[in-house]
């Protein structure tokens, strides 16, 4: 390998580069400010590090002058083997709490299902070690003060450090590849013969390493076979505690090369090797598991985590630096650049000089969040937008585990909520803009996910629930593992039957963008048709005071939520809660209209029970105050202010409750944000803006989104609510990426509405916040991609165009702004413009 190579990149052009508008007077075409996340030191805290990753390994880079450290994750390092998600004696309980529940004995009904209808704790995510380069003769302050500058670029996805001591400049590149299955780091000085360090893995886990005579450091690990709880011993919760199972053994490798003349590579202590007097050094690390797949155990696995690894390095000898940089920057760019998005204020509002400093190219991003209450610069909203797309193209990726709690990014054996996919928000709030961000392929990991939930699912929902349709189901927290049964725990948050239904919201959204119908009858329908089946089971028909002869779910939570019964005691178990029924009534909708797409009739049986069952589906209530009703009782709500916001389901993700369609349950969905107030977790205030959008609510959205950009200190993290960390990480706190995700969504949401025959443009626009600007690239239902272009608040022009001719597209599309709405005829490979009037000016075809 060697350090340089000419190379010449031609790249194809993405989404955003298909359309321009014809004319934007005033308005600059690109963006002026760098999509970096910028630090002045060295990391001091893990949330101060930045993140690169492939979507299977990734590291937190800390940037440090006398010692660099990379904090290495791979996604399917995990405790625990299969287990065996059922419980026998559920059913019998579930009768018992049923009764109760009936009885209005909603406390005692929750007493009974803590006890009998909970059931063991998801396994946790681990870490695979650290990467670690001690420099000769650096100390940490030996640096020229003012020349450290650490930043992550958003539009290579490259980590950069560099910094000069005495009269040399050195600098390090980080990069995580894709296309070749590795973490890429350059290390060089500019001045000859400068760069003397020693490289060691290390790692939390069991582990031990050694060089192998090639220039190379292999590391070898295990995990737990069974879950460890946070004080260190064995959990007691779960079923082979005491036997101690084989788990998931792991393996690192580093290949390490070298330039210059005198440049010396030496092994030193058998596991680790020393650079001497070179110019410059190139890092190459991969990482295996012997993780086969959520049903096999580690100890039948057949992988050779060593082996694999090094073949990794072996296949990469014959490519040059360049060469592996090239195929990084041609696959991640391929993905990022599909959206672009430009934001400013009004042309005629004086800067402050908070935000002029923004226009400092090395201006740190902390400071930039910091002034952000004062200034308000739209160009760190356009980044921390486009940070979201960049860490979800980074940690799902196709034949990836699908993204955590925390992504791929853990540094804890112990990590807060087990790193576990949490299905009652997070993981659906996780793939939120992976459709309207243009990243659908970003979603492959969780629909492979949800397959293998429903394997497990079917048999929790026959031996719990004593189903008789052969459905599946899956709870609120789940593992590598695919876990479906309750969580440990009380019933507040562990009896959710409905997380899997969630989840299978987003297959049918994924045709509605794609218009894929290949996918939605191979994969989206056999999953929607289990849980439809699991649905259809699960409901009763309810005696309840309120029940009407309506249809119902019994026992019921509102996730996470008490409420004050009648009789004053706090309860959570319930029946019907409004999110049950909103989720469930979302799953009828949606496979009523895939069985029409893929020409099942409605004398198709699972269609007729579905038809039956959604006229006996109770409606959603407005409670006393004028809020909707999260339980089927306008029961008490002792806390007010609840993070949870799952009785506005159907306003967000969901679709049944539309200003144009509901209007007096959007006006109560606005009480009901109202009582919730401004103050939450991170992924809270997210999911608040994408609801304040949705209801065309620009201000309130606007507000939302400001309330992120509060600084979170990570020595007092436990003060905050929500806010965001120095490289952006959002808050809960602590650290959960879900929000980050949130944000993007939310934005895209504020600019661009859809339904398969709606598009509305700028619903949500914060006009004297972002008086100003154009977003390229972004995806609407239908399989349409939408341009829009606005200046001094209103549109000024939209491109919109379908760049496949699907047999099952709706080309008449019904286009809305400002009130105004005109009918248009989008034909595939065709690119319309229109604009502030709708009216078309000009239409021409894809290249």
């Amino acid at each position: 390998m060697e350090e340089e190579d000419d190379w010449v990149r031609v790249q194809s052009p993405t989404d955003s580069d298909l359309w321009n508008p014809s004319s934007a007077p005033g308005f600059e075409s690109e963006s002026t400010k760098p999509l970096k996340i910028t630090f002045n030191v060295p990391a001091a805290h893990w949330t101060d590090a930045l993140p690169i990753g492939n979507g299977r390994l990734g590291a937190m880079i800390w940037g440090g002058v006398a010692s660099e450290i990379l904090n290495l994750n791979e996604d399917t390092i995990w405790t625990g083997i299969p287990a065996d998600y059922t419980d026998p004696n559920a059913p019998e309980a579930l009768d018992k709490v049923r009764r109760l529940v009936d009885d209005g004995k909603y406390a005692e009904a929750t007493a009974l299902a803590d006890k009998k209808l909970t059931g063991h704790s998801p396994n946790a995510y681990q870490v695979l070690g650290d990467l670690k380069l001690e420099f000769d003769n650096l100390g940490a302050s030996s640096y020229v003060q003012g020349t450290y500058l650490r930043e992550l670029d958003l539009d290579t996805a490259v980590v950069s450090v560099r910094y000069t001591v005495g009269d040399a400049e050195f600098t390090r590149e980080h990069f995580a590849s894709n296309p070749d299955q590795v973490i890429v780091t350059k290390i060089s000085s500019s001045k000859a013969r400068a760069l003397s360090f020693t490289v060691s893995f290390d790692s939390k886990m069991l582990h031990h390493s050694f060089t192998d005579g090639q220039n190379q450091i292999v590391m070898e690990g295990s995990c737990s076979g069974v879950r460890v709880s946070p004080g260190g011993t064995e959990s007691t919760d779960t079923d082979t505690a005491n036997d101690n199972p084989r788990g998931i053994q792991f393996s690192a490798a580093v290949g390490l090369q070298i330039g210059g003349s005198g440049g010396v590579i030496r092994e030193l202590d058998g596991d680790k090797l020393r650079v001497e007097t070179s110019d410059w050094a190139i890092l190459i690390l991969s990482g295996s598991s012997s993780f086969s797949g959520p049903f096999t155990k580690p100890a039948d696995s057949a992988k050779n985590p060593t082996s694999d690894a090094l073949q990794v390095l072996t296949s990469l000898k014959k490519l040059s630096y360049s060469e592996i940089y090239a195929r990084h920057l041609d696959d991640y760019q391929n993905l990022f650049h599909r959206v672009s998005l430009q934001l400013s204020k009004a042309s005629h509002n004086s800067r402050p000089a908070a935000a002029a400093a923004a226009d400092e190219p090395n201006l740190p991003t902390s400071v930039r969040v910091q002034s952000f209450q004062k200034d308000e610069d739209p160009s760190l909203v356009e980044l921390m937008f486009q940070y979201g797309r960049y860490l979800l193209i980074s940690c799902s990726r196709p034949g990836t585990q699908p993204a955590n709690l925390q992504g791929i990014w853990n540094q804890y054996l112990d990590p807060p909520w087990d790193g576990a996919p949490h299905l009652n928000i997070n993981l659906q709030m996780n793939y939120w803009p992976s459709l309207p961000c243009n990243l659908s392929e970003c979603q492959e990991p969780l629909f492979d996910y949800v397959s293998s939930l429903s394997i497990n699912g079917a048999k929790t929902a026959k031996v719990n629930y004593e189903t008789a349709s052969g459905g599946w189901v899956a709870h609120q927290v789940t593992d590598l593992w695919a876990k479906t049964s309750p969580d440990h725990g009380q019933a507040l948050w562990a009896l959710w039957p409905m997380g899997g239904a969630w989840l299978c919201t987003h297959l049918w959204e994924h045709y509605t963008f794609t218009m894929d119908k290949s996918f939605l009858a191979n994969k989206a329908y056999p999953l929607l048709e289990g849980c439809t089946l699991f649905l259809l089971d699960w409901l009763i028909k309810g005696p309840g005071p309120v029940g009407g002869g309506f249809l119902e779910t019994n026992p019921s939570t509102s996730p996470e939520h008490f409420f004050t019964a009648p009789d004053g005691k706090p309860a959570s178990v319930s029946y019907s809660s409004t999110m049950d029924i909103a989720i469930i009534r979302e799953i009828f909708s949606e496979i009523v209209s895939a069985a029409k797409v893929l020409g099942k009739g409605s004398d198709d049986e699972l269609i007729k029970r579905v038809l039956d069952a959604q006229t006996r589906l109770p409606p959603t209530r407005i409670a006393r105050d004028g809020s909707i009703m999260e339980w089927a009782q306008d029961f008490q709500d002792p806390d007010i202010h609840h993070r949870h916001l799952s009785h506005l389901f159907g306003l967000f993700p969901g679709h049944a409750i539309t200003p144009g369609k509901t209007p007096d349950l959007c006006k109560a969905a606005d009480y009901s944000l109202y009582k919730r107030g401004e103050d939450g977790p991170g992924w809270s205030t997210t999911w608040k803006a994408a609801l304040r959008a949705r209801l065309h609510d620009s201000e309130h959205a606007y507000r939302m989104i400001k309330h992120l950009f509060d600084l979170v200190d990570p020595d007092h993290e436990t003060s905050f609510e929500g806010g965001v960390y120095s490289n952006l990480f959002t808050a809960h706190p602590p650290f959960q990426i879900d929000a980050n995700f949130g944000f993007s969504a939310a934005v895209a949401e504020m600019l661009v509405q859809s339904t398969l025959k709606d598009l509305y443009f700028l619903p949500a626009l914060p006009r004297d916040k972002w008086a100003n600007g154009c977003v390229k690239g972004l995806k609407a239902r239908g399989g349409v991609t939408v341009n829009i272009c606005w200046k001094e608040g209103d549109l000024h022009q939209v491109g919109v165009w379908s760049s496949k001719d699907h047999s099952n597209s709706v080309r008449r599309r019904r286009l809305h702004y400002g009130g105004n709405t005109v009918t248009a005829n989008i034909l595939p490979r065709n690119v319309y413009t229109f604009n502030s009037k709708l009216k078309c000016l000009n239409t021409y075809n894809l290249p």
